[in-house]
């Protein structure tokens, strides 16, 4: 049996594909688990319109008293994950998806690892769009890869702010924050995440993007951080490559319905030197120095 989770708190408001997300994902898994914060966009509504028996949803009322770190998001995390009754468990979050002509790939991985004792989870690639859907940020600053699925496992927890998981001694531990937890034993896969976290209308993305950090920082912070009705920058990254490929189907009618037209403009690149001598490493060997992994490869 598999399971999927996601977790989203007025997806339609904010702009997140969550509804196409599920939809990559909901024909090949056993349940879906959907933990819905308090929102008021019809979020609820979207979800149901779906119409189908593998989903349920699970209502969670955000506390804004741990908004930061991101504690939240590894609350609702963990709220989904508790819920979720397969031998696998599959976590998308509300703007990622799965290509259809990746599926079989998947189960097969999962169907061949299934018994293998060394092997706790699944890593999968990320193709992290920006600005459209025709740009992909591949710079440093761009996390590679990520644990999206793994064995059901109780001790298996939500880290940090739900970036990805570990095992932790128990879950005691866990809650009170007494271990870092170990990192799970993965099989890096071939099956890449479309990731849709900074594609949006540029005011849009601009008030995402603060509600987002919102849940990381204080009203300081964010007053200083923070215009009010800017429109997101999407050329201040460190590094953006024309994206050539297919999007699952599932994100058609997202993309045809793009209303805004971005330009990358490589004058507003933001490197530092050393960051630019670190990445034209990469581009020459392939390999990511001081690369952060949440991950032990086995």
């Amino acid at each position: 049996m598999i399971s999927a989770f996601t977790y989203v708190r007025n997806g339609i408001k904010m702009g997140y594909p969550f509804i196409e997300s599920i939809k990559s994902a909901i024909d090949f898994v056993d349940e879906y688990i959907v933990v819905l914060g308090d929102s008021d966009d019809g979020s609820r509504e979207a979800i149901m319109d779906i119409q189908s028996h593998k989903i349920r949803i699970i209502d969670s009322v955000w506390d804004m008293s741990l908004r930061t770190g991101g504690k939240l998001f590894a609350l609702q995390a963990n709220l989904g994950l508790d819920e979720a009754k397969g031998d696998w468990i599959l976590h998308l979050q509300a703007d990622e998806v799965l290509h259809e002509k990746d599926i079989n790939r998947l189960l097969e991985y999962i169907k061949k690892y299934d018994s293998d004792k060394r092997v706790e989870a699944l890593l999968f690639p990320f193709l992290n769009f920006r600005g459209d859907y025709w740009h992909i940020h591949t710079g440093r600053q761009a996390h590679r890869f990520e644990i999206r699925a793994f064995k059901k496992n109780d001790l298996i927890r939500s880290y940090k702010d739900s970036q990805g998981f570990r095992k932790f001694s128990s879950r005691q531990a866990y809650n009170l924050g007494e271990e870092k937890g170990t990192k799970l034993r993965v099989i890096k896969t071939d099956v890449p995440i479309y990731h849709y976290n900074y594609v949006r209308p540029p005011k849009l993305m601009m008030n995402k993007a603060k509600v987002f950090s919102s849940l990381y920082h204080n009203d300081q912070w964010l007053n200083e951080n923070f215009k009010l009705n800017s429109e997101f920058d999407y050329n201040m990254v460190d590094k953006l490559e024309i994206f050539f490929g297919t999007h699952p189907a599932a994100m058609n009618e997202v993309i045809n319905g793009c209303n805004w037209k971005f330009t990358n403009d490589p004058s507003k690149r933001k490197m530092s030197f050393r960051h630019f001598l670190l990445n034209k490493i990469e581009d020459w060997t392939g390999y990511r120095i001081g690369e952060y992994k949440n991950y032990k490869i086995v």
